[in-house]
């Protein structure tokens, strides 16, 4: 099995990959179109990126089976396009959490105290101790969060370390469950603003959460709050921050920011910059070596599955529901033959099969197929179906809820 990691990866990672019998190439700066024609020379099985970005070209020009997102979020991939060609998509969710939770915490410290601003001063050789001095601190202040997966659940346990209360919103979380962590529930994003000194924003990426912190949300901050984004910058309305920013005096510490640079090192001109109380750091929140082990451990392990079993731990791109109206139950002798009769009977008769499963009795004597159909045969087509075939012991339509 060939596998091509196309970003920087860490040697132990590599060397688990070449230790499970895989053939290993490492092109670190195959970013953008230069990825397209090391795939199509390299033939590779399985693609590894990190924060590479991988298009509907490069996946169209390819031989990949599999395309392995080194870390959490996995927008960088074209993700219908390896629906479309049969090309599974797996992430590293859970394995940078507590990076990301730790440099989520650093820049709202370093935002409260303004300790870059201290640096700068103090580097250019002025001493300003009356200006510093005034700070606020987090302990007792509510820290608010949207979004409560692994990193959201990180950031709880270090809130509590600091002395400070949460409130939280996210699409799974119940009272049940928000007691369960010791947090309060918010019924929305907008009350969560309204309840907290400190906004940290914890959502992935997709299609109804662009743009999902706009104005309304930010314009129920209080005056001087802090806001942290270390998720993606696509789900915050940047004009409406800079606004709030200017008008509320919130300060701002971002980790992800608009149209990033795709290589380590660029010219960039952040939107923000020139706004009093903006903190930036280079969206290095997975970036420690614990947190790069961690993820290069569940990528072998992803490997490993999808090698020996065919499985892939992680897929994201399966249907969730298939259009399949109808499950045709096939009992039958466990013969040569007997299930190729049906899916042509099948094709014979326009049904597509959405999904399938054959499970074999203790000695190999019968077994029985679940075959999910885009829509129910005609009694005529189970007739002929049944008769066509003397190891057919029965056929069962059921609904498909």
């Amino acid at each position: 099995m060939k596998i091509l990691i196309a970003d920087k990866y860490p040697e132990s990672g590599q060397q688990a990959l070449t230790d499970l019998g895989c053939q290993v190439r490492v092109e670190p700066d195959a970013k953008g179109d230069a990825l397209i024609p090391i795939l199509e020379e390299h033939g590779s099985d399985i693609l590894i990126v990190r924060s590479n970005k991988v298009s509907g070209e490069a996946l169209m020009k390819s031989r990949l089976s599999l395309v392995i997102r080194a870390g959490a979020g996995y927008n960088t991939i074209d993700v219908k396009t390896a629906s479309a060609l049969g090309i599974y998509v797996a992430n590293c969710p859970g394995k940078n959490s507590i990076a990301v939770a730790e440099l989520a915490f650093g820049l709202m410290l370093a935002l409260d105290r303004r300790i870059a601003e201290n640096d700068r001063e103090l580097k250019s050789g002025a001493w300003n101790k009356k200006e510093y001095s005034k700070a606020q601190g987090v302990f007792g202040r509510t820290l608010g969060l949207i979004g409560l997966g692994s990193i959201g659940q990180e950031m709880v346990a270090r809130a509590r370390g600091f002395g400070m209360p949460v409130v939280a919103w996210s699409r799974s979380l119940t009272p049940e469950k928000a007691a369960g962590l010791g947090v309060e529930f918010a019924a929305s994003p907008a009350e969560v603003a309204e309840k907290c000194h400190v906004l940290s924003v914890h959502v992935a990426l997709k299609d109804e959460t662009r743009g999902f912190i706009d104005g309304e949300i930010l314009d129920r901050l209080r005056p001087g709050s802090i806001f942290i984004n270390t998720a993606r910058d696509g789900v915050v309305d940047h004009q409406a921050l800079a606004r709030v920013m200017k008008e509320k005096n919130i300060r701002a510490g971002l980790d992800v920011h608009p149209n990033e640079p795709p290589t380590g090192t660029a010219a960039y001109e952040s939107p923000l910059a020139e706004i009093p109380g903006f903190l930036a750091t280079h969206h290095i929140g997975a970036s420690t070596d614990q947190a790069q082990e961690a993820i290069a451990d569940e990528v072998t392990r992803i490997v490993m599955e999808f090698k020996d079993t065919g499985d892939v731990p992680n897929v994201v791109n399966l249907a969730r529901r298939t259009p399949a109206k109808t499950l045709l139950v096939v009992r039958h002798r466990d013969r040569v033959g007997v299930l190729a009769h049906v899916l042509h009977g099948m094709k014979k008769s326009g049904i597509n099969v959405q999904e399938m499963e054959n499970i074999v009795f203790d000695g190999a004597e019968a077994a029985i197929a679940r075959i999910q159909l885009d829509r129910e045969p005609s009694e005529e087509d189970l007739s002929v179906t049944r008769r066509g075939n003397e190891d057919i012991l029965d056929l069962t339509l059921l609904p498909i809820q």
